[in-house]
C-alpha cells in the first residue's frame, strides 16, 4: 500500500478527521458485540459495512487496489490484512480485526483485538497466552501514544514501544516478536501518508511533532517469531512459525493545545490517564 506525502492538518481539518475516526470507532463496536462463535469473518465485514454506510461514510479499504473488503479480519496466527470470508469463529480464537472510514476528504483507521468469548476449544493455558498477548499489545499501542504527547521527534514512540514490549516479555517469561516488516503511518487526506509510525527503535529520529502531525499507531505484536510469510492469498500476513499475533491501532492528531486520540470515543482520555496524559479536544 503506496504512501504520498504528508500535509500538517489544521485545527479545523483535525475536527473533521475526528469524524472519520468516530465513524471507524462506531463501526469497530458494532463488529466487537457480533464477535461470537459460529459467526464467520464475512458476517462481520457485512455489520461493518452496514455501520458506515448508516453514517454518510464509505470504506478506505475498499479504495486500496485490489481490496475489496471493508475490514481486514486476521485469526490466530495471522497477523494483518486477513481477508474476511466463509471462516467460522471459535470459543477461543484470537481475533484482530482493523477497519477504515472516510467522510468527505478525511480518513480514520484502527484495530483492535478480540477473543472469541465462549466455552474455548482450546486449553486454559493456551487461552491465557492469547489475552495477556492481547493485553501486552494494546498496552503498547497507549505507551506509544503517551511517548508522542512528550515526544520531540517522532521515532520516539517507537522505542516506548519496544522497551514495553521487552519489560513485558521479561515480566511475564514469554517471548513476543515485534513486526519489522510492518509499520503505523501518517493519516489524512489519505489513509496511508508518510511518515512511517515504527514500532520499536530506529537510528534516525524522524520528524518533529509538531501541531498537525496525525499518525495511526499500531503495534503488531506474535506470541513468537516476528517472521511473517504472506499466504496464498496475496493479502494476509502470518507468522512463520505459525505462533499467534495480535493488532492494535488508533489515528491521533497532534494539535496546538495538545494530542486527540480521533479514534477513541473519549479522545483516550481513560487510557492515558495512568501517563498522566489529557488528550483536548478541539470540539
Amino acid at each position: 500500500m503506496s504512501r504520498h506525502g504528508f500535509e500538517l492538518k489544521s485545527n479545523e481539518q483535525i475536527v473533521l478527521m475526528r469524524e472519520a475516526g468516530l465513524i471507524t470507532a462506531a463501526a469497530l463496536r458494532e463488529v466487537r458485540k457480533a464477535i461470537r462463535p459460529g459467526v464467520t469473518t464475512l458476517e462481520l465485514d457485512a455489520i461493518a459495512e452496514a455501520a458506515i454506510v448508516k453514517r454518510g461514510a464509505h470504506s478506505n479499504f475498499q479504495l486500496v487496489d485490489g481490496y475489496f473488503h471493508t475490514i481486514c479480519a486476521s485469526v490466530n496466527d495471522e497477523i494483518v490484512h486477513g481477508i474476511p470470508g466463509g471462516r467460522i469463529l471459535q470459543a477461543g480464537d484470537i481475533v484482530s480485526i482493523d477497519c477504515g472510514a472516510e467522510k468527505g476528504e478525511w480518513n480514520g483507521d484502527s484495530a483492535i483485538t478480540v477473543i472469541v468469548p465462549g466455552e474455548p476449544t482450546v486449553d486454559a493455558g493456551t487461552l491465557a497466552r492469547r489475552q495477556l498477548l492481547s493485553d501486552v499489545t494494546e498496552g503498547s499501542l497507549w505507551v506509544g501514544i503517551a511517548a508522542l504527547a512528550k515526544a520531540e521527534h517522532l521515532h520516539e514512540v517507537g522505542s516506548a514501544i519496544e522497551d514495553y514490549v521487552v519489560e513485558q516479555s521479561k515480566l511475564h517469561n514469554q517471548r513476543f516478536g515485534i513486526l519489522d516488516q510492518y509499520v503505523g503511518h501518517g493519516i489524512g487526506r489519505s489513509m496511508h501518508e508518510d511518515p512511517p509510525v515504527y514500532n520499536f527503535a530506529v537510528r534516525e529520529l524522524g520528524p518533529k511533532v509538531v501541531p498537525g502531525l496525525c499518525v495511526a499507531i499500531e503495534p503488531m505484536i506474535t506470541a513468537g517469531s516476528n517472521k511473517t510469510k504472506v499466504l496464498k492469498d496475496g493479502w494476509t500476513v502470518s507468522t512463520k512459525d505459525g505462533s499467534d499475533a495480535s493488532h492494535w491501532e488508533h489515528t491521533v492528531a497532534v494539535h496546538d493545545r495538545g494530542i486527540w486520540v480521533l479514534t477513541a470515543e473519549d479522545g483516550g482520555a481513560e487510557k492515558l490517564k495512568p501517563f498522566g496524559v489529557t488528550p483536548v479536544a478541539l470540539a
